[in-house]
């Protein structure tokens, strides 16, 4: 496909990169640290707690220095990280990228069966892990090729004084910390203290070096760990950092807050980007407490918020989101999932910001396409392809379809994954000849080089041979008053194929099925009217706020 999208680049953003720059993780954060050492660069949103980069520069060389010298864990070895949005996280995150590891990041809500998969499938040798969740650990570590346990408690960051005094938050929530049994442990801070005191040796780290298996969702079959190198996320960073540097003053203090989960690829990537930005970025460690994460929001001007359509709605639904100052807000990115039009309107008039959304997956590092930061708002697209990116549209049977027609959305750029760890037949599958990542996703292009997504290929409903994209209906639905969530999903029907089936949260109690129906019937075709609407108390998500349709598909 001709790069017709290099017409609608805002003015100062190049159309290539520069890969022969690119070298480690580990030297992307040392350049960070002789920059921009004095700056904050993590602050806990709960405790207010900050570390610098000279302070996140010592933490992580402890790190990597136990590793290296006190047990002794080769180079490119597997661990794996097991907490949320912690400052724990970056310190070990960046120590193990120092030492060469290779960081296979874990949901610390999985339960045993996921936990196992993954520890077993990565060949995970260590595992660094909060105590909340140490029980799950214990429960599989038998079965798995993990020697070596680090865990941390949520007081470890804390300054001593206010560890010694006591917060209401920390004593009660080390009161909900479960029974754990796991012989031969280290806790965090001796972790730190036995680090100091070894010897950490620079290694030799190449850009084609794997730095993460990063795990997909599992939510279209079994996970499977992405290899990502250094250079894959780099050049990713380097990407993003060509797009929005042209709207960013580099003398202000740049605060990015960070909802999303940092196991999850969508906000490791935009991390790290803020990194080389010398940026400070706000963790927030529960984002489901909807009153604690506007209270963040409110306490730091902040410049970027990366999020997904859930936890852009629960904002906007939120009484005390509107007082907030928003005149320092650049760009609020969306991603994950579809973000929806009503939602994105009500964020524009609150915010006065357009909601700019884009579109990635883990097998791409993760970003590939985004909105022009210029716009004035919201697109319903998912915008262009990023510097160095290029995207076709295929048909089912590999060829390239027109302008405005429906293809599978297939990727080719220096972002785009090695392949799947260990499984070669899994990775030839995705691949096409000339070296394109298919997505699985379907999308248009129009003449300006905007891209939309139509749907998940394994999520479009066929009722009656017509061809029905969910996200579509979604969309319309949410365009009710009454409505808060929905989620749509295709059916078994002996008539039709399968049928439309709806799964609805009210934000009115006085809403019914009918009055839903009656609402479809005004903007949908006769075929894409769904007949079937059951009301749920929550959708089912993944931590990071992703709807779970596999989930419906199966209750359905």
């Amino acid at each position: 496909m001709e790069k017709l999208w290099l017409k609608s680049y805002s003015q100062g953003v190049a159309a290539e990169i520069d890969l022969s720059v690119i070298g480690s993780i580990a030297d992307y954060l040392e350049h960070a640290v002789r920059d921009f050492g004095p700056r904050q660069a993590f602050v806990s949103g709960a405790t207010g707690v900050a570390i610098t980069y000279n302070e996140l520069d010592v933490l992580s060389r402890q790190v990597s220095a136990y590793f290296q010298s006190v047990i002794g864990l080769p180079k490119g070895a597997r661990v794996a990280l097991m907490m949320p949005n912690i400052l724990q996280y970056p310190i070990c995150l960046f120590g193990l990228l120092r030492a060469g590891y290779v960081v296979a990041n874990v949901n610390p809500l999985y339960t045993p069966r996921e936990l196992e998969h993954q520890l077993k499938d990565s060949g995970a040798e260590a595992i660094i892990v909060l105590e909340q969740f140490a029980h799950t650990v214990e429960s599989v570590i038998a079965k798995t090729s993990v020697k070596h346990v680090v865990t941390t408690g949520v007081a470890d960051m804390m300054p001593f004084a206010k560890r010694v005094i006591g917060n209401f938050l920390v004593r009660n929530v080390k009161k909900m910390v479960p029974p754990y049994s796991l012989p031969g442990k280290v806790e965090f801070r001796t972790m730190l203290s036995r680090g100091a005191g070894a010897m950490f040796t620079k290694v030799s780290i190449s850009s084609g070096d794997l730095a993460f298996l990063q795990y997909t969702g599992g939510t279209t079959g079994v996970s499977k760990g992405a290899m990502l190198t250094h250079l894959n996320v780099l050049a990713n960073v380097k990407q993003g950092l060509a797009w929005t540097e042209p709207f960013l003053d580099r003398n202000e203090l740049l605060v990015t807050v960070t909802a999303i989960p940092l196991y999850h690829i969508f906000a490791l990537g935009m991390t790290i980007n803020f990194i080389g930005l010398g940026g400070t970025n706000v963790l927030v460690a529960d984002p489901r407490n909807t009153k604690a994460f506007v209270a963040v929001l409110a306490k730091y001007p902040f410049v970027s918020l990366p999020a997904v359509n859930t936890l852009f709605n629960a904002l906007i639904n939120d009484p005390d989101f509107a007082k907030i100052d928003f005149s320092k807000c650049r760009f609020a990115v969306g991603g994950g999932t579809a973000v929806q039009r009503p939602v994105a309107d009500r964020w524009q008039t609150i915010t006065n910001s357009p909601l700019c959304e884009g579109y990635g997956l883990t097998e791409c590092s993760p970003s590939v396409t985004l909105n022009p930061l210029d716009l004035t708002e919201f697109s319903g697209s998912i915008g262009l392809p990023l510097p160095s990116t290029e995207i076709s549209l295929r048909d089912p049977e590999g060829n390239e379809v027109g302008l405005g027609e429906p293809g599978e959305l297939c990727v080719r750029g220096p972002q785009v994954m090695k392949g799947y760890w260990n499984r070669p037949q899994e990775t030839a599958d995705v691949m096409t000849p000339d070296g394109y990542l298919r997505t699985g996703d379907i999308a248009t292009v129009d003449e300006r080089g905007f891209f939309r997504i139509v749907d998940r290929l394994k999520d479009m409903i066929l009722v009656s041979g017509f061809n029905v994209f969910p996200n579509e209906i979604e969309e319309v639905l949410m365009m009710h008053p009454g409505v808060f969530e929905v989620a749509v999903v295709g059916k078994p029907d002996t008539k039709t194929g399968e049928a439309i089936k709806v799964f609805a949260v009210k934000k009115n109690p006085a809403l019914t099925a009918e009055d839903l129906i009656a609402h479809c019937r005004k903007e949908l075709t006769a075929y894409k009217v769904p007949r079937q609407i059951e009301f749920l108390d929550e959708l089912p998500k993944s931590n990071v706020g992703k709807i779970l349709r596999r989930e419906l598909r199966d209750r359905a």
